[in-house]
């Protein structure tokens, strides 16, 4: 069975101090005793597990919210202080005690439950036995006080250690950080160095290539300087040595203008056109006439001259020359 015992103060009498023990099996909610002493007097009584369904029906609460609410009220004690009231009113003719426990609100309170005591007959065992409660409880205090000393002792110890160890963990861990710096900075300067040698050696290939190209390009330049110079020697070696076929056409030229201005040479082919005229026309004959009388005017020289020529091919020059159409349509 569990106890407890807390002080309490009636609103009818602030002064006076009562202490109330209430005792109960497994849940409050299945019952509780009450047992209510001022060291003179001594007031006992239970409640049922009925009792406290008919009160939780009477001011309409639920059945667990009330018995949380009976548990604040009696057990919680100096917690609750203030927020409920007491009210115990003696009866000395029936040797009873009238006790009430009240739930205070903004603007009043409510009941949450009574109860009838009876007095017991004899308040000095009632007395002794809230004594030997308080001893025992007072004990159980102070042993779980010497148990929790101890276990505080043990875990300030184990936080001293903790912190031991922990420093030396420290220490460790900025010591290899140190030997990891070391063997970083000369791994970094390892790779810095090879860093700058594979530059240096990019920079020169770079260079070399660079070099190669201008090479290529200077070659290039100097074969096509050769292949002009090359070209240009072979067409002057060529003109060299063909210049009776450079001087062949003009001479051709000076030969085919010298036949054409020749007054010798007859060309057949107006000849031949001027034969399949049918008519000649009107005034040719009279120019002909003329010229005739000319020739023979001027004497034998003259007609030796002329008898070295075709006589018909003057004439049909002469008649050619009167008619420039005809010349046109030669052409």
């Amino acid at each position: 069975m569990e106890k407890t015992l807390n002080r309490i103060h009636p609103v009818s009498d602030p002064e006076a101090t009562y202490f109330l023990q209430v005792s109960w099996e497994k849940d409050l909610g299945t019952g509780f005793g009450l047992l209510l002493s001022d060291c003179r007097c001594a007031w006992t009584g239970t409640v049922f597990e009925a009792d406290i369904s008919r009160e939780a029906a009477d001011i309409e609460m639920d059945r667990e919210k009330y018995v949380e609410e009976l548990r604040k009220a009696l057990i919680a004690g100096e917690e609750s202080a203030g927020r409920y009231n007491f009210v115990i009113s003696r009866d000395e003719q029936n040797k009873a005690c009238h006790f009430s426990y009240e739930r205070n609100l903004k603007d009043g309170s409510f009941r949450l439950g009574s109860l009838k005591l009876q007095e017991v007959p004899s308040p000095a065992e009632v007395v002794k036995e809230l004594l030997v409660y308080c001893l025992d409880r007072l004990g159980k205090l102070q042993a779980k006080t010497e148990h929790l000393q101890r276990e505080n002792e043990k875990l300030l110890s184990n936080c001293s250690d903790a912190e031991k160890r922990l420093e030396k963990c420290v220490e460790a861990k900025e010591e290899l950080e140190a030997d990891l710096y070391s063997k970083f900075v000369l791994v970094l300067n390892e790779k810095k160095a090879k860093i700058r040698s594979l530059q240096k050696l990019l920079s020169e290939a770079k260079e070399s290539a660079v070099d190669a190209k201008c090479a290529r390009d200077s070659v290039a330049t100097a074969q096509m300087v050769i292949k002009r110079e090359s070209n240009y020697d072979a067409s002057t070696d060529e003109e060299s040595e063909n210049p009776a076929r450079a001087s062949l056409p003009s001479a051709l030229e000076r030969r085919d203008s010298s036949l054409l201005g020749s007054p010798d040479i007859v060309d057949p082919a107006p000849r031949r056109k001027r034969r399949q005229r049918t008519a000649k026309p009107a005034g040719t004959g009279a120019k002909v006439a003329a010229y005739e009388a000319e020739q023979e005017k001027a004497g034998p020289a003259s007609q030796a001259t002329s008898g070295q020529r075709c006589p018909e091919w003057d004439l049909e020059t002469l008649e050619n020359s009167c008619q420039p159409e005809d010349l046109l349509e030669d052409m």
